[in-house]
């Protein structure tokens, strides 16, 4: 990286290269001004000389590393330079480098410019927890990464200088280069536990249409940044025999080379395969810092080191492959802005070689400037004056040696009188470019003065409007304070309101879900009274209609004994008595209801011995819902199923089925629909339903009665009204038991009643 004495290594060749490229066309200090958000603004002419003057007045700190001297040996290193630059520098811009200097040691980063003040009195402790002693330094507080606007990492806080030379450059260099970690082991004498980052900056802005100042547009401004990263060797603790905090270190530096390892692996799978897997940037400071590179934004270039020496085979074969693996990755990079581009040359259209002096003074058709102006005027003269004849007589009657040598000295008296005038000329031109330029540089000051004065003005303009401001913030702030107990108050009152809103709501829906139920149970009650009138009515008339039917045939048939009578002969009188009687007995048949049905004769069915007790199937449905009435089925000794099933069948000789509906009502009705138990000729178990039990819940008001006790009721009716009453009715009950004469199939319906409360 530094390379050795005599020899420069990379970060000498780097600096030589920008500032052998930029040289002439660097700005002054404080015309680029780095923010802490990894850009740049421009400043003023103004601005930046009064940061100039308030850093020459500033007293230099008294710091540990302020009274050492440049090592000779990094004197050495930069001493020897190659004078490489590039051709194609754009002369209508300016340019000005900041460096920063940083490392990554534990994965932590740390500013190795940063500058704390020493103080001999009070004593310092390092990370160790030892005393510092004078001429150690104090390690830095760590720093953070950030990501700014366009996306690039930045380190947030750190120290960034901006220099003018390579020399200047060098110099921040070794005075952060004393601050970085190094630590002695069994395989290096001076090893790097930590990886350190030596940034460079460099800020590029146009001039104006003029030519003289830099144009004042952010957007304008290119920032380049070049990093140049000296990674810690990856150890084997077998080797290096490392333990305590060296093995802690030595155990972060291979993680940050693994994850490093990692990174380029994926992205090299991304490649290769089409694949969209994540780069794990974030696992280590080092290549989350670094992850705009790896991305795109900039070029990465691997420079890898290898021992020659035979115990160092394994560690040099993976450092080989790791190289060999990271020149399959390729990464596109964006296409470069356009610079801002103004008619070339405007950076020497008000430069002072272009007086009239340097216009006229011109040899062979060129300008000439500096150094070559007197030679150039002393050939002139020598050109110019015609040489000197030879002033020997070597005759007394010579007369030609004189008038020759009279005519020359002549000649050179003339031209002598010319340059004179000429040099008196151009005395006087010279000191009237020197008055105009003095006076220019008096109307600068001036410009410069009145600027200031306008910027004081505006100043203290701005640091009134910042007060007025400040008061009316805490204004605002008391009234959003008011405000804010104020809209508390109100949103309470809202909460309660809802609350009471939402109350009243409940209890209309319940209202209304009572008088929906109400009404339903009302229109059941008035369809099946309807349908019970109905029903009532058309019995009665067709027992009416019977009854008349019959009265009708009671009549014809005394008609016609009285028509037989009448027109029986006298000879059959004896025989009147005997005919009469049988009249009768027709009569009587006819007038008498014809027998009831007997019921078909059934086979019956082997029964189980009852020896051991009546036993009951209790079969209830998983969706039986239980009406917490007060006549409850309780069938002791009973086997309760949910579904029937041949095994529960044949230990009991009783079958009960539990049925529910809902009536029209509303109402649940349930059924309870038993059977006995029979033994089939094949092997299994046969139910016979011999009788029903409606269990049903109604209410006392809720019906009216179909007769009234003062209702009158006609004698002819009394029987059958008093079965028809629906009380009368449910308060009759018949004791059904084994072996009655009602036959089989017969079905007893009893019909308890319950009142609500």
């Amino acid at each position: 990286m530094t390379g050795s004495p005599g020899d420069g290594g990379l970060l000498p060749r780097c600096l030589d290269m920008i500032f052998n490229s930029i040289g002439p066309f660097q700005a002054k200090r404080f015309v680029f001004k780095l923010d802490d958000k990894n850009g740049v603004d421009v400043q003023c002419e103004v601005d930046a000389l009064l940061e100039r003057q308030k850093r020459d007045a500033m007293p230099i700190p008294k710091t540990p590393s302020g009274k050492r001297q440049i090592d000779p040996e990094f004197a050495d290193m930069i001493s020897v330079r190659d004078h490489c630059k590039v051709e194609e520098v754009e002369e209508d811009n300016v340019y000005s480098v900041f460096v920063s200097y940083i490392e990554i040691y534990n994965n932590y980063i740390y500013d190795l410019l940063e500058e704390i003040p020493f103080d001999p009195i009070k004593p310092k402790w390092n990370s160790c927890n030892t005393p510092v002693q004078n001429g150690d330094f104090i390690p830095p507080q760590s720093k953070v990464l950030r990501e700014d606007q366009n996306h690039n990492m930045y380190v947030i806080g750190c120290t960034e200088v901006e220099v003018k030379s390579t020399e200047e450059a060098f110099e921040v260099f070794w005075r952060g280069q004393k601050k970085r970690r190094i630590a002695n082991t069994q395989l290096n004498r001076e090893s790097s536990r930590s990886h350190s980052v030596f940034m460079i900056k460099l800020a590029q802005a146009p001039l104006d249409a003029d030519g003289d100042n830099v144009l004042q547009e952010r957007e304008q401004i290119t920032l380049s940044q070049m990093s140049l990263v000296d990674l810690a060797g990856s150890e084997r603790t077998n080797r290096t025999k490392a333990e305590g905090n060296r093995l802690r270190e030595a155990g972060n530096i291979n993680q940050s080379l693994m994850t490093l390892r990692t990174c380029i692996e994926v992205l090299r799978e991304n490649q290769m395969y089409g694949t969209n897997k994540m780069v794990p940037y974030r696992d280590s400071k080092l290549t989350h810092l670094f992850k705009n590179y790896f991305d795109g934004e900039g070029k990465v270039r691997m420079i890898v080191c290898v021992n020659p020496k035979a115990e160092d085979y394994e560690e040099s074969l993976q450092v080989m492959r790791f190289a060999e693996m990271t020149q399959e990755v390729e990464v596109a990079r964006p296409v470069d802005k356009p610079l801002f581009g103004l008619t070339p040359g405007r950076r020497f259209r008000n430069q002072a070689f272009k007086d009239e002096l340097s216009r006229k003074l011109e040899i062979r058709g060129g300008p000439i400037s500096g150094e070559t102006e007197e030679q150039s005027v002393t050939e002139m003269l020598l050109q110019n004056f015609p040489p000197l004849p030879s002033c020997e007589l070597l005759d007394v009657n010579d007369d030609q040696t004189l008038p020759r040598l009279i005519e020359v000295l002549e000649k050179r008296h003339r031209m002598r009188q010319m340059l004179s005038e000429e040099f008196t000329k151009n005395v006087l031109a010279f000191k009237t470019m020197l008055q105009e330029f003095d006076s220019s540089i008096v109307s600068k000051e001036n410009y410069a003065q009145g600027k200031l004065t306008e910027k004081e003005k505006m100043i203290a303009g701005q640091k009134t409007e910042i007060e007025r401001l400040e008061k009316k913030t805490k204004t605002l702030e008391y009234k959003i304070e008011i405000l804010e107990k104020t809209t508390t108050i109100y949103e309470e009152d809202k909460r309660n309101l809802q609350q009471e809103l939402e109350s009243k709501s409940q209890k209309l829906q319940r209202q209304a879900s009572d008088k929906r139920r109400l009404e339903a149970r009302l229109q059941g009650m008035v369809t099946e009274t309807t349908m019970k009138w109905e029903k009532e009515c058309e019995r009665r008339v067709a027992a009416k209609q019977l009854e008349m039917q019959n009265k009708l045939w009671v009549k014809d048939e005394k008609l016609k004994q009285l028509k037989a009578i009448v027109t029986e002969p006298k000879n059959e009188k004896p025989e009147r008595p005997s005919r009469e009687k049988d009249r009768e007995k027709a009569f009587q048949r006819s007038v008498s209801p014809p027998p009831a049905p007997t019921a078909p004769p059934v086979r019956l069915r082997h029964r189980r011995s009852r020896s051991a007790g009546e036993r009951w199937v209790d079969h209830k449905p998983p969706s039986n819902v239980p009406t917490e009435t007060v006549m409850q089925p309780h069938v002791p000794h009973a086997i309760t199923v949910a579904a029937a099933n041949e095994k529960a069948l044949a230990k009991c000789d009783k079958y009960m089925l539990t049925h529910q509906e809902l009536a029209s009502d509303g109402e649940i009705e349930t059924k309870l629909i038993k059977g006995d138990v029979y033994r089939t000729r094949g092997g299994g178990q046969a139910v016979q339903f011999t009788d029903i039990e409606t269990l049903k819940q109604e209410s006392p008001t809720g019906r009216k009665r179909r007769s009234s006790p003062s209702s009158p009721t006609p004698p002819e009716d009394a029987a059958e009204s008093e079965w028809t009453d629906v009380e009368t009715r449910c308060s009759v009950a018949v004791e059904m038991r084994a072996g009655s004469n009602l036959g089989p199939g017969y079905q007893h319906h009893a019909q308890p009643k319950r009142r609500k409360p």
